[in-house]
């Protein structure tokens, strides 16, 4: 006896799912009646050094796990009562064994659930003399169920008890690391939960899709199922397939922000690439000197710029040579510019023809000379990609620099120009503007419009993403079965950059960049 096609479909289905391996469940929301995460209770005791390394007036060092009572009692000679939930009491630190007192110090009681980490939590808050510290981390190592944390280990339980997602432990992980401004602007609105909420609703609608489209491939042959309820899903899932697209077409702004503008400097030898280096850090980090080909290699340093942060790199003068080790500094000289978001093209003023027609072909000859292709030069604009520098300005006359410009001016074809003298500093602050200009449109504003992408890892989840949601249009009038699988693929993306679905294999490369304490 045959079967019903719906019942064929839910059997086939059923046995699908059965021969898919199972995740591991990494985030565990519900709590046990202490109010302690399950899979967290049993777990180590964990301390470390919080605050930064090296000698201060105070060091905070923190405990999280089911021992951080022990510590309290032991330590700071809490035997009776513990300290209110988060109010300092100043109590004496001293070593469990030998009763010696080891500082003076404030500590404070944090009880599961409310902490960072969703466990039992302490914090010892002593003088920051390298002996105070390894006395009183000795001290807690000593005791039973304690042990020394790894990096990132409190952040990472924060994560596993449901306290913070997967994007704003990413975004803490990059507040902490941040150096400008801009970056650190980004980091609090990724780790306020911002981008996080965004793919959440997303993945809330596709979890909608994917339930009417299975309910329909079970149950519209019986008709339980109203009409229409393909063509709403059809309309949802190209809207957020729209906006996917739109949200990925960002340029890698927030990218670019959180690891840097790369900035280079680049053109003939003797154009005065590593002094415009030296100005603009305001140090000697590259050698200069008048003779040619001083520059070998790539020399870098990280600058900031009108809160923007800037990694400029100084480059081998571009010319032919039979010199091997030039050669080689010339080949990563173009390697750097080709990869560059802003190509800073330095030429020698007094190397400018005077008539205007010559000065146009030296200028765009020039270009070409620098820019890995034609069409780069063809399409620079004040956007990005290219500032044209005319440096050693102070080897012209007045009456040359205003011709110069009078030229500049009626020139088209050309990126923006400055006019500027690393000896003297004049236009250098009209540099320094248009510089910051372009840095902070390749950057954008973090703090305005909707979040943007800050890592590689969330990008190729979402690129993975729309290709799945076009699996189901693809399939959408041919094969039921396989286009509700490009919608569970579709979440299984989304669920990866939250860490919602299938997180395990990630953590481990996330929480390794934090610190110890963290």
């Amino acid at each position: 006896m045959l079967l019903p096609r719906s019942i064929q479909r839910g059997l086939w289905r059923t046995a699908v799912h059965t021969l898919q391996p199972r995740r591991r469940t990494v985030c565990r929301h519900l709590c046990t009646s202490d109010g302690v995460s399950p899979g967290l209770a049993d777990a180590d005791t964990i301390f470390a050094l919080s605050s930064g390394h090296g000698r201060c007036g105070v060091a905070v060092v923190r405990v999280s796990g089911p021992a951080s009572v022990t510590a309290l009692q032991r330590i700071a000679g809490l035997t009776h009562t513990l300290p209110s939930p988060r109010h300092a009491l100043l109590r004496s630190i001293r070593d469990p064994q030998s009763k010696e007192v080891l500082d003076r110090g404030l500590v404070l009681w944090f009880p599961a659930p409310h902490s960072f980490t969703g466990e039992d939590s302490a914090e010892f808050h002593i003088h920051g003399g390298p002996a105070v510290i390894t006395s009183v981390l000795q001290a807690l190592g000593s005791l039973p169920g304690m042990r020394p944390a790894e990096a990132g280990e409190f952040t990472r339980r924060a994560f596993q008890a449901g306290k913070l997602g997967l994007t704003e432990v990413e975004g803490l992980g990059d507040l902490i690391h941040a150096e400008t401004e801009a970056q650190r602007r980004q980091a609090l609105r990724q780790m306020s939960g911002e981008l996080g909420r965004l793919y959440q609703d997303w993945s809330h609608k596709l979890k909608q899709c994917l339930a009417h489209v299975e309910a329909f491939i079970d149950f519209s042959e019986d008709e339980l199922i109203e009409d229409g309820v393909l063509n709403q899903v059809d309309r949802r899932v190209c809207d957020l397939q729209t906006d996917m697209v739109c949200h990925l077409k960002d340029e890698r702004r927030g990218e670019r922000l959180r690891s840097g503008v790369q900035v280079v400097l680049a053109g003939a030898t003797n154009a005065g690439k590593s002094s415009l280096l030296n100005t603009l850090c305001q140090r000697p980090a590259a050698i200069v000197s008048p003779i040619a080909g001083t520059t070998r290699d790539v020399v870098e340093t990280a600058l900031d710029i009108g809160g923007f942060p800037v990694l400029l790199s100084d480059t081998a003068g571009l010319r032919d040579s039979l010199d091997v080790v030039e050669r080689e500094g010339v080949r990563r000289a173009r390697e750097r510019v080709e990869q560059a978001d802003l190509t800073l093209a330095v030429v020698d003023s007094a190397h400018i023809p005077s008539d205007a027609p010559g000065a146009a072909a030296f200028l765009q000859q020039h270009l070409r000379g620098v820019l890995p292709t034609q069409e780069q030069v063809q399409t620079a604009s004040p956007s990005n990609r290219c500032l044209l520098v005319l440096n050693k300005a102070d080897l012209l006359s007045e009456e040359q620099k205003v011709k110069l410009k009078k030229e500049l001016q009626q020139m088209s074809g050309l990126p923006p120009v400055c006019l500027i003298s690393c000896h003297t500093e004049e236009g250098l602050q009209e540099f320094l503007t248009l510089l910051h200009s372009n840095v902070k449109t390749l950057c954008g504003d973090p703090l305005s419009g909707a979040p943007t992408l800050t890592q590689a890892r969330h990008r190729a989840h979402l690129q993975q993403c729309v290709a799945a949601l076009a699996q189901y249009q693809n399939y959408r009038d041919t094969d039921l079965v396989l286009a509700a699988e490009g919608v569970r693929l579709a979440l299984t993306s989304l669920g990866r950059i939250t860490g919602r679905v299938g997180a395990e294999e990630i953590l481990d490369i996330i929480f390794k960049d934090f610190c110890i304490g963290k």
